[in-house]
């Protein structure tokens, strides 16, 4: 994966890390500082090989009315009630080359992946301790950062979360979800042109459908007050999706997981209004 890649892709992580788990007071309107992330992928749902990446990069957070960069925002919030919000949201997941993927080999590479479209978030309960359980409905675009942002389709991945707020230093949060995918994106993984099939790899059309279900979890300690440790780690399964007979899928279930240590460099004194 080239360097420029891999900047998108963990600038993404900064920006999204670092507000995971934030006081019950408000947080500063803006921050600027360095992440440094470890990372073990799953090279995508079904591969049964993995990617380890190690990167240290500046992040950028900016908590607006209605511009934002935050939480794996970026743009526009276009609407905040205490139950609903609608935003701008982006995601995305590191490239591999085919060379690395047996599975793959010959294929063309898989590039990193960069997701932008509107989310939908529902604040469903607000509990004792500040506790919060809250619905996330994103369908977004995606498009290849190393093929010169090419589309490779659509994808929706609805999720339920449960957080805990700080306790003494400590914050967590787990989710459950799915993500489905159409025909673009499910043949952008799974689908193998005749021109790519061989002995070991018959060809095979993709379908849209549901590409895997999703299983997370987050913990983060504050070591002082401008250092903050992250762990996360999530399991995607592909059991019952769309593209479960394809021959690149040679893993039902596999591991992400990956530490995030944050620096906040400067921030400003006022505050947040949300």
């Amino acid at each position: 994966m080239h360097f420029h890649s891999r900047l998108a892709a963990a600038c993404a992580c900064a920006v999204a890390f670092p507000c995971a788990a934030q006081q019950s007071s408000a947080p500063p309107l803006w921050e600027i500082g360095a992440v440094g992330l470890v990372a073990s992928q799953q090279a995508y749902p079904g591969a049964n090989q993995q990617i380890n990446r190690g990167l240290a990069l500046p992040f950028l957070i900016y908590r607006g009315d209605v511009f934002r960069v935050d939480r794996g925002n970026l743009g526009i919030r276009a609407v905040k009630t205490p139950e609903f919000e609608i935003d701008i949201g982006v995601g995305g997941s590191f490239g591999s080359s085919s060379r690395q993927l047996d599975a793959r080999r010959g294929m063309p590479d898989l590039g990193t992946l960069v997701e932008v479209g509107p989310r939908l978030k529902w604040n469903i309960a607000q509990l004792d301790g500040g506790a919060r359980v809250r619905a996330e409905f994103p369908l977004r675009g995606v498009f290849d950062l190393d093929d010169r942002l090419a589309s490779k389709g659509a994808v929706f991945e609805p999720e339920l979360s449960f957080g805990q707020r700080e306790s003494e230093g400590w914050s967590y949060a787990a989710a459950v979800g799915a993500v489905w995918g159409d025909r673009r994106l499910a043949s952008t993984f799974y689908g193998v042109a005749p021109a790519y099939a061989g002995a070991s790899r018959s060809a095979y059309t993709a379908a849209s459908g549901l590409i895997a279900w999703r299983l997370s979890a987050t913990v983060s300690r504050k070591l002082s007050q401008d250092i903050r440790l992250f762990g996360y780690v999530r399991t995607d399964s592909v059991q019952g999706a769309a593209n479960a007979a394809s021959p690149l899928v040679l893993r039902k279930d596999g591991v992400s997981a990956g530490m995030v240590l944050a620096y906040t460099w400067k921030q400003s004194e006022a505050r947040a209004t949300d």
